[in-house]
């Protein structure tokens, strides 16, 4: 199953201030997170065994996945932010969860992929994720920044708040192109 995100940017907004559409999901253990919609493109549910492990990366590093008849990095977020990695999950599950996040901000699910710019396809990759929630408004400028020692430290380059819901769920707001630049930085793409 896909979820591709055209039809929910379409979606009216709230008639309240600035508010942006941000994708909620789960990581383990316990941490609730999102990401603003505009740097996403679908959602994917991958069965097990069809992520092609490559040796020599870092652990964080799935492997690739056959996406569209192009090639996508699959990344275990959580094990990138410093918790606990997919395979140390005690939920059995028989597919993996994944957000295909997109560093150049221009996707267009209507255009073909071998039409987009090469360097845009360069920037796409997908992060496996415990369970992908909802979609929630949010206000920007009500995401906070929190105090470092209350946080991991691997958790901070990716970090670009939190934001408190109204029945005051705390969610951490990940900044995806610090995660797509850490990709870059592993000398895969």
């Amino acid at each position: 199953m896909a979820s591709d995100f055209s039809t929910a940017s379409r979606t009216l907004a709230p008639t309240q201030g600035q508010l942006q559409q941000f994708l909620h999901f789960s990581l383990e253990p316990h941490t609730q997170a999102m990401l603003p919609i505009a740097q996403l493109s679908e959602v994917l549910n991958v069965p097990l065994g069809q992520i092609v492990p490559i040796p020599h990366l870092p652990p964080w590093v799935l492997g690739v996945y056959n996406w569209r008849g192009e090639i996508l990095w699959m990344v275990d977020l959580g094990q990138l932010l410093g918790l606990t990695p997919w395979h140390r999950q005690s939920v059995a599950r028989s597919h993996y969860a994944v957000i295909v996040l997109n560093g150049s901000g221009d996707y267009d699910p209507k255009r073909p992929l071998r039409r987009q710019n090469r360097q845009d396809r360069n920037q796409m990759l997908g992060l496996v994720v415990g369970e992908v929630r909802d979609i929630e408004w949010c206000n920007p400028d009500q995401i906070q920044s929190a105090p470092t020692a209350s946080i991991s430290a691997a958790l901070v380059p990716y970090l670009r708040g939190f934001w408190v819901s109204e029945p005051g769920e705390m969610f951490v707001v990940l900044n995806g192109q610090a995660v797509i630049s850490r990709l870059n930085q592993a000398s895969i793409t």
